[in-house]
């Protein structure tokens, strides 16, 4: 029997590549109900028939709910009887941000703290909230309002008791094939002819898989403490490494790869693990826990205390953890679902 028997679990977003995830590793274990929070009745309607298809036996489960996070009322109207959350619905495509940014302040901040507030009031005992490497040290519209979305988190979490509702955050990497990802356009453009457009070949990324994402948001689930952001040692690699992967297996022409220059609003490298962040940041193994900062809002404190020892961690961002070969990316790329069943249409 696990933490989630008997339980209901929501997922805001949840008809996105994370929802999907979560409903593939839940579905058929004794969790009682999963409810799909979108505004896409489209995609949900999609996806109630993919799961009736593929798993007949347990897509009763699945509960489908309208909805959009920028209107608190409907958050609270799906809301009741539910145990915990998993908040995915964002803005994430950097470029649309970057044009109209107050839509993803819309999304990702007043809806993040309407989730919360939703949460609290209806006595969910765990949120996890899902976050990007690009609200770390951000420069784009879209890295900006995620780390809003984690300072609104953080504040939440201030105040109400963990015994009655915990918050947490997560922060992780480029998810490989996730919708709106790259990998994606390169094989829709190697199936046409075309040669693959990188934006710059020495810019790293970090990458993990849908799966990885998902252990992320279960390991803050289970040891994470209200207010904490918790932060998994990803691997990285290069565009330029991760492209010819991609070629070698698709049969793309690795010395007709294209060049088209940075865009707007984009890092050369990202960062999961700030320099002022690890001033207390905890080392986990294969996990960072960034805990909550619990001091009040005494000004006093900050001219007159301070930390005499500074902890020695220092910035995990994607130059300086491991790189991957073209092979260890070829063979990441080759444990995802999505890979396989495209490599099979060939």
């Amino acid at each position: 029997m696990s933490i989630f028997a008997g339980k209901t679990l929501m997922i805001t977003g949840g008809t996105g590549s994370f929802g999907n995830a979560v409903l593939n590793r839940f579905l058929k274990t004794d969790i009682g109900e999963i409810r799909i929070f979108s505004r896409d009745e489209k995609k949900q309607d999609d996806m109630r028939h993919e799961y009736q298809a593929k798993m007949p036996e347990v897509a009763e489960k699945i509960k489908f709910f309208i909805g959009d996070v920028r209107e608190i009322s409907s958050i609270k109207n799906a809301m009741y009887g539910v145990d915990y959350v998993f908040h995915a619905a964002a803005l994430k495509q950097v470029p649309s941000c970057e044009f109209f940014p107050m839509e993803a302040v819309k999304t990702n901040v007043i809806g993040t703290d309407n989730v919360l507030t939703a949460a609290i009031e209806a006595g969910v005992k765990n949120v996890v909230c899902l976050s990007t490497d690009k609200a770390a040290y951000p420069v784009n519209a879209m890295g900006i309002s995620k780390a809003l979305e984690e300072r609104v988190s953080v504040a939440k979490a201030r105040t109400v008791s963990e015994d009655k509702t915990k918050i947490c955050c997560t922060r992780y990497g480029n998810v490989m094939c996730s919708r709106g990802s790259v990998i994606p356009l390169w094989i829709e453009q190697i199936k046409a002819g075309n040669p693959i457009t990188i934006t710059d070949e020495n810019m790293t990324r970090f990458i993990m898989s849908l799966d990885e994402a998902v252990d992320l948001v279960l390991f803050a689930f289970e040891h994470g403490k209200t207010g904490d952001i918790l932060v998994q040692k990803a691997p990285a690699c290069t565009l330029k490494v991760q492209a010819e992967a991609v070629c070698e297996l698709f049969g793309g022409d690795k010395n007709a790869i294209k060049i088209i220059g940075i865009r707007h609003g984009e890092k050369m490298y990202e960062t999961l693990l700030t320099n002022e962040e690890c001033a207390h940041a905890i080392d986990l193994g294969d996990f960072y826990r960034v805990p909550c900062d619990n001091r009040g809002l005494n000004y006093d404190k900050y001219f007159h205390q301070g930390d005499a020892d500074r902890n020695p961690l220092t910035e995990f961002n994607s130059n300086n953890t491991r790189l991957l070969s073209v092979e260890e990316v070829k063979q990441k790329l080759l444990s995802l679902a999505y890979i396989r069943d495209e490599l099979a249409k060939i």
